[in-house]
């Protein structure tokens, strides 16, 4: 089973021409959400959702790693 669980993922077109896939996850009973380049899925930035604020995020490359893979099937899958 995963730590995670992506609860919402949107694919935003931006100016330039460039898309962006954000996804929503909860991580240890706490929200986060990552931002990344649709092309090659660069982490673009990630944040921890508190008591109605964001703060920069610290998870570990493994996490996002994993993170990134299941975007990528998502993606594929639609």
């Amino acid at each position: 089973m995963k730590p995670y669980k992506i609860t919402n993922m949107i694919i935003d077109d931006e100016s330039y021409d460039q898309e962006h896939v954000t996804a929503e996850i909860t991580y240890e009973e706490k929200g986060y959400m990552l931002t990344f380049q649709k092309s090659d899925l660069e982490l673009m930035n990630a944040w921890v959702l508190e008591g109605g604020s964001s703060l920069p995020a610290n998870l570990s490359e493994k996490l996002i790693q994993d993170i990134r893979a299941d975007i990528s099937e998502k993606i594929q899958s639609s």
